[in-house]
């Protein structure tokens, strides 16, 4: 249950960071002036901060995904090891004996929320700026 759980809420959270950095990159450039290029640094700083949120979309959907993989088992252990088993084969980790307890594996998911949702903020006052920028650089 708490697998399930995660595993939504998790791909919840990677489409709506995703979307959400994806709107940002299309309505910034009519709505901000980018006619002008007025402050490329602040143009590529939207952007950097825009694509990697995207990328931490990318590898929430991938957990979920994983966390879907482990909600099929019955026992916690048994969920564990298949996903330790999932990421040997796909050479993005090697098996430590032991697999990861799952509190580690949630908190580990739940930091690349965090993370995305700083960049978003990050990104949205960026556009705020770029926006008033492109307001005030427009009217003179």
């Amino acid at each position: 249950m708490r697998m399930t759980k995660a595993a939504l809420s998790f791909r919840r959270n990677g489409l709506a960071g995703g979307a959400l950095a994806v709107l940002i990159l299309a309505v910034a450039p009519p709505t901000a002036g980018a006619h002008g290029f007025t402050a490329p640094l602040g143009w590529w700083l939207l952007l950097a901060f825009c694509l990697a949120p995207l990328g931490l979309s990318a590898h929430l959907l991938f957990d979920a995904g994983l966390f879907r993989l482990a909600a099929s088992h019955k026992r916690e252990d048994a969920a564990l090891s298949a996903i330790d088993d999932v990421l040997e084969r796909m050479g993005l980790r090697k098996r430590n004996g032991q697999p990861a307890p799952l509190a580690t594996r949630l908190a580990g998911c739940r930091r690349l929320v965090w993370m995305q949702r700083i960049l978003l903020a990050f990104a949205l006052s960026l556009f705020a700026i770029l926006l008033l920028d492109g307001i005030e650089g427009g009217g003179a």
